[in-house]
């Protein structure tokens, strides 16, 4: 009974602790924290899951290593990065007072060269992934904004097409400039394709079974 009191005492504390105004940017930087961990591990497991028991080679064990790895670090970097963001931004509005849009993006340039500023697999898919993101974003801005004209047609088929005729370029003349896990997907998918053997391999299995 006494630790039932306890525990309704430390929960009643917490949540009120949680009530108070004066501490909202304190505790929403650490729920950052938490969701920027959980955010990172959901999105990197089923992913690393996948690509490693498609393209990656080794035991059961070793498969299993690199995913707990890669979700790990994805979700540690994820973690530490809207912790510094949020830590940042709160610093800045306490300093002058209000938020400013500058803010945003002086603390998200902190946070992106002290977490994703290590040139490693995780961070160059992340770091690729935004750049198309704002590529797209900030062609809707400069329309919007009247920099550039409205289209009179919808550019994404131009759009398509120069993204898959150049990416298959590079692919065939200089695949050695694209991220190995786009190697590998293309590799897969367009040269794997040239070679069987009999019905196995032609549609069972991509290549031979080795005993």
């Amino acid at each position: 009974m006494a630790a039932s009191d306890l525990l309704k005492t430390v929960l009643y504390t917490v949540n009120n602790l949680l009530q108070q105004h004066k501490y909202k940017t304190a505790l929403a930087v650490v729920k950052g924290f938490r969701n920027g961990a959980v955010y990172g591990a959901k999105i990197r497991a089923p992913h690393a899951l996948v690509m490693t028991f498609l393209f990656k080679s080794g035991s059961l064990r070793e498969k299993f290593r690199a995913i707990a790895q890669a979700t790990y670090t994805h979700s540690r970097n994820l973690a530490c990065f809207v912790f510094t963001y949020k830590g940042l931004q709160g610093i800045q509005q306490q300093i002058q007072g209000k938020q400013l849009q500058s803010h945003a993006f002086l603390a998200a340039c902190v946070g992106g060269w002290l977490v994703f500023g290590e040139n490693n697999n995780i961070n160059s898919q992340i770091n690729m992934y935004l750049l198309s993101r704002i590529l797209f974003a900030l062609s809707r801005l400069a329309v919007e904004k009247g920099y550039i004209p409205q289209p009179k047609r919808d550019p994404f088929p131009l759009f398509a097409t120069l993204v898959w005729g150049i990416v298959l370029w590079l692919f065939e003349y200089h695949p050695h400039t694209l991220q190995p896990s786009l190697q590998s997907s293309m590799n897969y998918l367009y040269h794997d394709s040239n070679t069987w053997h009999d019905i196995s391999d032609f549609l069972i299995y991509n290549k031979p079974k080795t005993n």
